[in-house]
């Protein structure tokens, strides 16, 4: 991609108190590209998100949108915000609501109408504008939040979990949205701890405490784990839940085990290249026996996270 950079951050630092919620943070995101932050709660990514919004002061380090300082007002009118709390007013109704941001953004009334219903189609929102936002469900209202994100035609657009609490149909419907705009153009930079998400952006950074562990296409950094990545089953292939709970422990133990977490019926490992015979040795008097399998971005970020960003 040989876009220019629509956002670029180094060394960006904000603290709380002695919480450094965001420490040296550096990336950039060109003009069409779906960029996504990807950690657990308290990583640093809604702080991140906000300081690229100009709603905070940095500490330390520098942002620059579309080049200009975050909090320059110019910067404000290019950049669409959907914050992870609730941005809209539920006693409107979806159309007060977008037209409450349409007159916030003084737009004109002609343009506003050509937007608002581009808007509804791609959302479906239309049959429901005399619906109060209160009265939307999870999916619709996330829907309804991201068109008055996007009703002044945003350069860059900053979603913070846009899919928490959403079902799994408006999730895939949500993502399909955001590849539209991509594909116009658009920077996108969303936050996620859901790693079926992460694996569906250009670019992601991990990010834990603050810092980014690694940054990239989610294939390539795939491909080039170290690790080797198994399953484990019992005498019959499945686990039950004594078994599971028993192992776990003795997996979490072990030091040829980088990280383990449940996997259905299963148990998942990684585990550091050429040691899997050690750790079978350890499980078969448990009566469990190892399956490889691929590794997968969720194995990576596991095992980043057991080794402090270290590979």
């Amino acid at each position: 991609m040989n876009a220019p950079a629509a956002i670029e951050v180094r060394g960006l630092a904000r603290a709380f108190g002695e919480v450094r919620a965001v420490d040296g943070v550096d990336f950039a995101i060109r003009e069409g590209e779906l960029y996504g932050l990807v950690g657990a709660d308290g990583a640093g990514k809604t702080t991140t998100v906000r300081l690229l919004a100009g709603l905070l002061d940095p500490d330390g380090g520098e942002a620059r949108v579309l080049g200009l300082d975050p909090r320059d007002p110019r910067v404000r009118e290019q950049v669409g915000l959907m914050p992870q709390q609730y941005s809209l007013y539920g006693d409107l109704s979806v159309g007060e609501n977008l037209h409450f941001f349409g007159r916030l953004f003084c737009i004109p009334r002609a343009e506003y109408r050509r937007r608002v219903d581009r808007l509804l189609a791609i959302t479906r929102l239309g049959p429901f504008l005399d619906r109060r936002a209160s009265a939307l469900s999870g999916g619709m209202y996330k829907k309804l939040a991201l068109a008055a994100a996007l009703l002044h035609e945003p350069r860059v657009l900053l979603l913070d979990e846009p899919t928490n609490g959403v079902d799994p149909v408006s999730r895939r419907e949500l993502w399909e949205l955001l590849y539209e705009f991509v594909g116009e153009g658009m920077a996108v930079l969303v936050c996620t701890p859901y790693m079926d998400e992460a694996e569906r952006c250009h670019r992601v950074g991990m990010m834990n405490a603050g810092r980014i562990l690694d940054e990239g296409a989610p294939a390539e950094l795939v491909a080039r784990f170290p690790h080797e990545t198994f399953t484990v089953e019992g005498g019959a292939g499945e686990l039950d839940a004594a078994a599971r709970a028993r192992l776990h422990p003795v997996l979490e133990a072990a030091p040829e085990v980088v990280a383990a977490s449940p996997a259905g019926p299963t148990l998942r490992v990684v585990v550091r290249r050429g040691a899997a015979g050690a750790l079978a040795g350890r499980l078969a008097p448990l009566g469990a026996r190892l399956a490889p399998t691929r590794p997968e971005f969720e194995d990576l970020y596991l095992a980043r996270m057991a080794a402090g960003g270290a590979a």
